[in-house]
């Protein structure tokens, strides 16, 4: 099939490889032009085949209602837009209900795999209607790991972006975790080689991980990681998961914890947020603040 992909950042541009090696035809856009295989939005839905599917994978916020309000006016009924950014799920709904006027298809689509997706494939989690789902379905197979698992249809418009949005939740907690536990081998006298209690872990125990093996592949670029400065960003979506948790009475003490403790790493130099510094540049390539 054919899809419109705007934004080819370090997820969309891997996504496109992705995409393109499963056999299907991908147009691009970009504000980049060096990045881009069509120079406007005008020209990435001229140059597609209706009914047309455009996969938006631009920052939250203004950049992704910029981009839903221009489709909203270049599609035609029939086609589909698909937000796989990192949207609210609340901003779904709005987008689904504007796009609906016009008689296009909507699909939000909360996506993990990072850097790693292009070889691995990504998880994926999308909400919307069962017949536009489908339109979509031969790119989520395409993107999608190898096997039975990765992907679902997690319900109605927003349900996407919510399941996302929780995932990135437990991430938090599971990264505050490894994190703590770091610092703490760290600080005794007696436990000599912290790298390799990490590395040991690694088979046979119940907190293996793919999390638990970035960061020894972390600990195998900077063994102490003395390199790196005490601090991580959030990336939002803990807030809102939190958020969520307050408007349904559902105790979350474990990811709002990990939450608090990366507004704590910008206020002092923390061991515990190097190590999640650490983990986010190895997942996602997030960029790492390093010691002047």
């Amino acid at each position: 099939m054919e899809l419109g992909l705007v934004g080819l950042g370090k997820m969309g541009g891997n996504m496109r490889e992705r995409i393109r090696r499963a056999g299907h035809t991908v147009l691009g856009y970009d504000r980049n032009a060096d990045l881009a295989d069509v120079h406007s939005l005008e020209e990435l839905v001229g140059k597609l085949s209706g009914p047309r599917v455009v996969w938006v994978m631009v920052p939250a916020g203004e950049p992704t209602q910029s981009t839903i309000d221009q489709l909203a006016e270049l599609l035609e009924p029939g086609d589909v837009v698909v937000d796989g950014g990192n949207s609210r799920w609340t901003d779904d709904e709005k987008h689904a209900e504007q796009l609906a006027a016009k008689g296009i298809g909507f699909v939000d689509c909360g996506v993990s795999g990072g850097v790693w997706g292009l070889e691995n494939g990504y998880a994926l989690m999308y909400g919307g209607a069962p017949e536009h789902v489908a339109t979509v379905q031969p790119v989520f197979d395409a993107l999608k790991p190898e096997g039975d698992f990765g992907s679902v249809h997690a319900g109605k418009v927003g349900a996407g972006h919510f399941a996302k949005m929780v995932h990135n939740g437990i991430e938090y907690a599971m990264m505050q975790a490894y994190a703590e536990g770091w610092e703490l081998l760290e600080k005794v006298d007696s436990v000599t080689d912290v790298r390799e209690v990490f590395r040991s872990w690694q088979e046979g125990t119940v907190i293996r991980s793919w999390l638990l093996d970035l960061a020894v592949n972390a600990l195998d670029d900077d063994e102490h990681l003395a390199g790196l400065r005490g601090y991580a960003q959030d990336s939002g979506e803990g807030r809102w998961t939190v958020e969520a948790a307050i408007d349904h009475a559902v105790p979350l003490p474990a990811i709002t914890a990990s939450l608090f403790a990366r507004f704590a790493s910008r206020q002092e130099d923390s061991p515990q947020m190097k190590m999640i510094a650490a983990l986010r540049n190895q997942f996602g390539g997030h960029a790492v603040e390093k010691k002047p």
